[in-house]
């Protein structure tokens, strides 16, 4: 299974809007000066920096050597890990994270994880893709492999949980949930949902050989323009997202 890659030049052309789109989750965060702070799946870094620039000390982690080598072009101390494995121990007051959880389909080993890693009476807050995201690109994707004889579902990288799901996985790792939400995000993007396939969709694309990947997008781009692209406002991604604020609580053992 092809495996989604990430280049930092690449994503600040196509995809700047996910760290712009992020304000949100960090008022929720609400980082305090003096804070030890994890960012969890830190990208190129644009977001950990205004963690930062709120006086917190922050490790920003990422699985992509690419995006962490931007992460420190940037001065911040980035490290490559799986956050499915963290090695941190009742290290960080809080845990964020922006934009990445849909991308792990181990979501049980980060809850693990992420309690261990946090103090007791830390918190741990994020947003990423929840149930709908996308969904009109991906039956398209779906379809368009479907008649390539290839089973588009199989090699679907995402994981995209209701709110009831994630929020009863949370709980079940020892969390206390403050407040989950899930709410739709029609999104802008900088080109169109051909150019968004080729940065975001490489374990989709990566199941047919290289030289027919771009016909597929633009097959999918002609199946999605009636609900997806608009003459004056252009194209969007029909994403959905999951929000939420959880606590690892005072007395809890992990």
């Amino acid at each position: 299974m092809t495996t989604q890659q990430w280049d930092p030049i690449s994503y600040e052309r196509q995809a700047r809007f996910v760290s712009n789109l992020g304000a949100g989750v960090v008022e929720l965060l609400a980082p305090q000066p003096g804070e030890r702070i994890l960012d969890l799946g830190c990208g190129d870094g644009a977001l950990t920096e205004t963690l930062v620039a709120a006086g917190c000390q922050v490790v920003a982690i990422d699985g992509s050597p690419e995006q962490v080598a931007g992460a420190r072009a940037r001065g911040l101390d980035a490290r490559v890990h799986d956050a499915a494995s963290l090695p941190f121990v009742t290290e960080f007051d809080a845990v964020f994270s922006n934009a990445v959880l849909h991308w792990i389909r181990d979501a049980d080993g980060v809850l693990d994880s992420v309690f261990r890693a946090l103090k007791p009476g830390g918190r741990f807050v994020a947003e990423f893709g929840g149930a709908g995201c996308v969904e009109t690109v991906r039956l398209a994707v779906y379809d368009a492999l479907a008649r390539r004889r290839v089973d588009g579902a199989a090699a679907d990288p995402w994981f995209f949980p209701t709110a009831e799901r994630y929020q009863q996985m949370l709980e079940r790792h020892g969390f206390t949930v403050e407040m989950i939400t899930l709410f739709a995000r029609p999104t802008p993007l900088p080109g169109d949902i051909a150019d968004w396939l080729e940065t975001f969709a490489h374990p989709l694309l990566g199941t047919i050989p290289k030289a027919e990947r771009r016909a597929l997008a633009e097959e999918v781009r002609d199946a999605v323009a009636p609900k997806l692209y608009d003459a004056e406002r252009g194209w969007w991604a029909d994403y959905t997202r999951l929000r939420f604020a959880a606590v690892r609580p005072q007395m809890a053992d992990g």
